[in-house]
């Protein structure tokens, strides 16, 4: 008996025919594939930090809005993956292969780079009708979430489908073939070129923004994955209309699999990565700083150490299984490898806290989620759809948990052991003697040898909030916050560990100077970014009517510490400190002030700082002051392209603008208005000020008297033309260009220059 008469024909014999005679063209090569997923994990990386972005200009950049927007995108990637599995076979059933439904996702995908810009907008603007001051926060959040819902789900379930559709086209591209291979590791083949995708993806962003900002980015992403739909589709033409064939051959699931722990696994494995990555973020601040550098670092080595991982399952890792005790366990003792590097006792670079502070848990998770997903699939798109749903359902909650409940209730480093706890609970469940013992005592005891070794880690590691010279740490969903120092002098805010403010006559200047050069009395001011309160209790002395605002709830918590009369100003009828963000308050509130003063939290490139001093930000603030108000913006520092940057963004959104230096040497306080601003002496600003005024700016010196102390301002005035010629091409920081926070390649060719310079 022949065997070849019982193989199965899996092309029509006039295809076979046909693709002897080099009519239709042999399988694509996998490779496609591979290149694929590479563009499409750098385009999605692309689009979360930049739609996140926009969305925070739109609807504020308060830690529940960022949780809104991330949940939404993240829930559209797993019900993308979940039912596209579903789609994509019954699709490949039909006349329409799943190379083809790859290539619609991919052309989609493309279409919301441009389609998301504007559904942004339309909510912002649905929203004012259906809401009118005052209103509850939490039925904001409810209706701008809907609206989230709305807009991102659909577009990121595309972004989830791409998984098992391009898993679906690969089976059908095997049977093609006629070939045995490991399709039922297709998805971790897939997977190792999402991650290296999207590691390219965390930096190529950064510097296509600086270049040329959000909005062009985007195009230039949606031209990517335009490209990837057409290809795709342009290949599927060449395929031979073999589907049913192919379908039908597919092996059957038979005994139902049991991928409940995988699934499970799979869960725990995004719940507590993601949670992680939150107390991460807060551990490493204090050292690494708050710019987006900082940020695309820390996802950088994440993804790098995944690749990694990635890149060693699809070489050694087919033969592990799910019950490995010692796998659990490594995984449970690398995930409190930050406190060992974080510690503020080791005194090594930011780079390397973060590099060994996290590569060895995310690598170990590279490792382990292709194979679960493998394991629970192997290779069936359906599976492999559900299983990855699991993984990014965890992902979705793990910030959610860490933020809204862990994190307000214990300190980073209780968390890391928390979380990293599951697993070493999970090693024991999963640990098995082995049947001869004697021979591998070793691996008997080593899950246990982990655990011990996580409890050393635990005990003997210290946190930068652990220091002798805190007063007080307060926790929220928003960040960790500390008073600092026993002295008046000595005594500072810290967010994340990271100096917001101190004691200073500056900030007091913030007050009194520009209500002074108003002119006449004040009746309502308010002051964006409540801080030590030092702005907010001169602003008070002046007996008018103070709104301040403040993104993190537990800094007005504070306020007694700094300034002993505080308790009494936060019961004044006159003042109200209100925890929200301050554009979106501004936006929202009914109110028009003679005076907003606007002090963002350092460093002037903090990671969406330039929300506060973009062109947008300042014809918002002009539309919410008197006639004659007066903005003060304080700029502390930046080089030269970002204060010429911030000028023009003043100076086109108002047409009469002053800048003043600091009385201590640094910063820039600008007055702007749609009044002329005069130029009164010193002795004519001291003679505005109500005597609580003048006692309060003398309090802290540097001079004895109004008069002295409003007359050094004075004489430091700054023309703004001087500012801006410092780097006159530079544009007006806007919402799309943010040239504050985005500064890497204009920094490397300053570098440059000056390394020219210095060696002719």
């Amino acid at each position: 008996m022949d065997p070849a008469k019982n193989q199965p024909t899996l092309l029509p014999n006039r295809d076979l025919v046909a693709r002897e005679l080099g009519i239709i063209p042999r399988p694509m090569s996998r490779r496609w594939f591979f290149g694929f997923f590479f563009v499409s994990g750098l385009c999605s990386i692309l689009y979360e930090i930049v739609w996140l972005r926009l969305a925070m200009a739109q609807f504020g950049v308060t830690t529940a809005m960022v949780s809104i927007v991330l949940s939404m995108f993240m829930a559209g990637l797993g019900i993308g993956s979940w039912q596209g599995g579903k789609f994509g076979r019954y699709g490949s059933c039909g006349m329409f292969p799943a190379l083809r439904l790859y290539a619609l996702t991919e052309i989609l995908i493309g279409v919301s780079s441009i389609a998301v810009q504007a559904e942004f907008s339309w909510g912002r603007e649905l929203l004012h009708i259906a809401l009118h001051p005052p209103y509850r926060l939490g039925f904001y959040y409810l209706l701008a979430g809907i609206w989230m819902m709305i807009t991102l789900v659909p577009w990121c379930a595309c972004m989830g489908a791409t998984f098992p559709f391009a898993m679906r086209a690969v089976q059908e591209q095997t049977y093609q073939q006629q070939i045995s291979n490991d399709s039922g590791r297709s998805f971790s083949y897939l997977y190792l070129a999402n991650v290296l995708g999207a590691m390219a993806g965390t930096w190529a962003p950064l510097f296509l923004i600086e270049l040329m900002g959000f909005r062009s980015t985007l195009r230039y992403a949606g031209v990517l994955n335009l490209t990837l739909g057409g290809c795709a589709w342009t290949l599927s033409s060449f395929r031979p209309a073999a589907h049913e064939e192919t379908t039908a051959r597919q092996p059957s699931r038979g005994k139902p699999r049991r991928e409940s722990k995988q699934l499970l696994l799979l869960f725990g494995t995004g719940l507590t990565s993601m949670a992680m990555e939150v107390a991460w973020i807060r551990i490493y601040t204090p050292t690494s700083g708050t710019v987006v550098y900082t940020l695309a670092r820390i996802l950088g080595y994440y993804l790098l150490a995944t690749y990694v991982g990635s890149i060693v399952y699809r070489t050694w890792g087919a033969r592990w299984r799910v019950r490995s005790g010692l796998l659990w366990a490594v995984l449970g003792l690398a995930g409190l490898a930050p406190m060992i590097v974080a510690d503020p006792r080791l005194h090594i670079s930011a780079t390397l806290r973060v590099l060994l502070g996290i590569v060895e848990f995310t690598g170990l998770l590279g490792f382990i989620t292709p194979m679960l997903v493998d394991q629970a699939s192997e290779g069936d798109p359906d599976l492999a759809g559900k299983a990855y749903a699991m993984n990014v359902l965890g992902c979705i909650l793990g910030p959610l948990l860490a933020g809204f409940v862990v994190l307000p209730m214990m300190s980073e480093r209780s968390s890391l052991i928390l979380f990293s706890s599951v697993w070493l609970v999970v090693a024991i469940a999963f640990h098995r003697a082995p049947a001869q013992l004697p021979a591998r005592r070793l691996r008997i005891l080593a899950p246990y040898g982990m655990i011990l070794a996580a409890v050393l880690v635990a005990y003997f590691t210290e946190g930068y909030a652990e220091k002798p010279v805190v007063h007080a740490v307060l926790r929220d969903s928003t960040a960790t916050v500390m008073a600092i120092g026993e002295t008046h002098q000595d005594k500072r805010l810290l967010v994340n560990g990271v100096g917001i403010t101190q004691l200073s006559p500056i900030t007091k200047i913030m007050a009194h100077f520009p209500l002074a050069y108003l002119g006449r009395q004040p009746e309502r001011a308010l002051d964006i970014c409540f801080g030590m309160g030092t702005t907010f209790r001169s602003l008070m002395s002046w007996g008018i009517h103070v709104d301040a605002v403040e993104l993190v709830p537990s800094v007005p918590q504070l306020f007694y510490y700094f300034h002993p009369d505080g308790p009494d100003l936060r019961k004044s009828e006159r003042g109200r400190v209100i925890i929200d963000d301050g554009r979106r308050f501004l936006e929202w509130t009914p109110e028009r002030y003679d005076l907003i003063t606007i002090d963002p939290p350092p460093p002037v490139a903090a990671a969406g700082s330039s929300l506060l001093y973009s062109k947008e930000f300042y014809e918002l603030a002009k539309s919410k002051l008197q006639p004659d108000g007066i903005l003060a913006q304080w700029l502390p520092g930046g080089d030269a392209e970002t204060r010429a940057s911030v000028t023009k963004a003043i100076k086109e959104s108002f047409p009469y603008v002053k800048a003043f230096g600091s009385i201590e040497g640094w910063g820039v306080h600008f007055l702007a208005s749609r009044s002329p601003l005069d130029n009164p002496t010193a002795a004519a600003l001291a003679q505005r000020m109500p005597a609580d005024a003048a006692s309060d700016l003398v309090e802290w010196g540097p001079y004895d008297n109004p008069e002295k102390e409003l007359g050094a301002v004075l004489e430091r005035e700054v023309r703004i033309d001087d500012i801006i010629a410092k780097s006159p091409l530079t544009p007006a920081l806007t919402d799309d260009r943010p040239t504050n926070e985005y500064y890497f390649l204009r920094h490397y060719r300053q570098r440059g220059r000056k390394t020219s310079v210095h060696k002719n």
